[in-house]
């Protein structure tokens, strides 16, 4: 096995650094010297437009002709990247001959130095390399670390940067300056930062740096983790759990989501059900308060969005009555996963110009809606329920004019691999269901635009229908009957 490369960030502000090619992979590393502030000479018979530009505005020198040995008389580093075997090999003996590192693009036999995959955020930097063996697999990593960093982390770093010189005064002694910065990025100040409060990250770390104390305050997330298919989180939500110590999360987040939170994180599942085991609101308070006060990092994982019917509102007034302090990660509510992955445009120019989101889980929420507004023409209703109160959400639309013929699609499972779409017409809609025995957790689109989901499938398996025995005369058995 060879030996490991050795890492190095080098410093070419206004350093001559050599690149000899002319053509398009050239430009790309003349591009990231100019970055560095490096001072590119090139060397090619020939240059790019975008190179040419460079050339007239004085940001490089350009050398026109071929490859002499004299061309490395100077410079820092050197650079081959023409598509010609024998010019890089004359390029990489001269190098080797002067003790000048050189890189000779995609050929890690002759170089003797590689150019890093990087990640770059303000002065912070990561670079990856597979020694030049699988450059594919250092781009691979490098995508995955730029989902996780954001650009909160430069401005840390800038933030330190500015303070060291008293941070070090403050905690002279190496095991209690990393004890600071351990407390310090588990607290506050990163928290502000993703926030775009720098001032009151400065002042926290002020703060911080005259205060005797060690402990640190927690703090809590809430988190949408969407409607089941992990692809949907969002980077910030992946973050976020990746940085729990405690992860409280509902009932319906899948396994899936919940395997890409961090492994040591203590999870705690504090979901509702109407059927089964449910944890009192009140304790899933206790327990975000319990948590945050012990100092630790929270995040209250919750199915769809922590605001559309997740009693993110209420969870967030408690928190700021006892002065946790909290952020936000929106989730993909069910209304709009549902909707996509059944092939249902929740609003279409010619069936709706509008959409209302109802949840209506009880005879109770069904009392409180304004059912002359849901009854409407030209609107899509998005419900959040349990298939219990089906009939009675039939009778009353119908009672107030909404047309039996009306399509529905109920989404079992939405976005997850056990998706089924039953759909049928309003007139039918507690039969169909009751006949395809659909269980929590659904979702009811009601409207015109439901009726797409036959030709727009494209996740799953195709919608189910109402069986040929529901169907009322004035609906379009021949469309419904395709998809069953």
């Amino acid at each position: 096995m060879s030996a490991a490369l050795f890492p190095l960030f080098a410093d070419l502000r206004g350093r001559a650094v050599r690149v000899v090619g002319g053509g398009a992979v050239a430009e790309r590393k003349v591009e990231a010297l100019l970055h560095a502030g490096a001072l590119p000479h090139v060397g090619a018979p020939t240059l790019t437009p975008r190179l040419a530009q460079w050339a007239e505005q004085g940001r490089i020198a350009w050398q026109p002709g071929s490859f002499t040995p004299d061309w490395l008389d100077g410079v820092w580093l050197v650079i081959a990247a023409t598509d010609e075997g024998e010019v890089n090999r004359a390029v990489a003996d001269a190098a080797a001959a002067r003790r000048l590192l050189a890189n000779v693009v995609d050929d890690a036999e002759l170089s003797s130095f590689q150019v890093p995959a990087l990640v770059e955020r303000g002065a912070l930097q990561i670079a990856i390399s597979s020694g030049g063996h699988a450059p594919m697999v250092a781009r691979h990593i490098r995508r995955q670390l730029e989902t996780l960093l954001d650009e909160s982390w430069g401005s840390l770093v800038a933030l330190l940067g500015r303070q060291r010189a008293r941070i070090r005064a403050r905690f002279p002694e190496m095991g209690a300056r990393r004890r600071f910065f351990e407390q310090l990025l588990a607290g506050t100040v990163p928290r502000l930062l993703r926030q775009r409060q720098d001032a009151a990250a400065e002042t926290e770390l002020q703060r911080a740096l005259s205060s005797t104390a060690q402990a640190h305050a927690g703090t809590v997330t809430l988190v949408g983790a969407g409607p089941g298919d992990a692809g949907l989180l969002t980077l910030n939500a992946l973050r976020a759990m990746n940085e729990a110590d405690v992860i409280l999360h509902d009932r319906l987040v899948s396994a899936e989501v919940l395997a890409m939170a961090r492994r040591d994180a203590t999870r705690i599942e504090v979901g509702k059900s109407a059927q089964g085991h449910s944890t009192r609101q009140d304790d899933i308070h206790a327990l975000m308060l319990e948590h945050a006060r012990a100092g630790r990092r929270v995040v209250r994982l919750k199915g769809g969005d922590p605001f559309v019917f997740g009693r993110g509102g209420e969870e967030l007034e408690f928190l700021k009555a006892h002065c946790i302090a909290f952020e936000v990660v929106p989730g993909i509510t069910a209304a709009l996963a549902c909707a996509a992955y059944s092939g249902i445009p929740l609003t279409h120019r010619d069936h709706a110009q509008g959409l209302r989101l109802v949840t209506a889980h009880c005879r109770d929420s069904l009392d409180t809606l304004d059912w002359q507004a849901l009854a409407q023409e030209r609107q899509t209703l998005a419900v959040y329920m349990g298939v219990a109160g089906l009939e009675t959400f039939r009778e009353r639309l119908i009672a107030q004019g909404r047309a039996a013929a009306t399509p529905f699609a109920l989404v079992e499972n939405g976005s997850r691999r056990t998706q089924r779409v039953v759909t049928g017409t309003l007139a039918d809609l507690a039969e169909t269901a009751r006949h395809h025995q659909v269980r929590s957790p659904a979702l009811l689109i009601l409207g015109e635009v439901a009726a797409l989901a036959h030709t727009l499938h494209w996740h799953g398996d195709a919608p189910l229908a109402a069986p040929a025995s529901q169907h009322p005369d004035n609906i379009d058995a021949p469309t419904l009957s395709r998809a069953a």
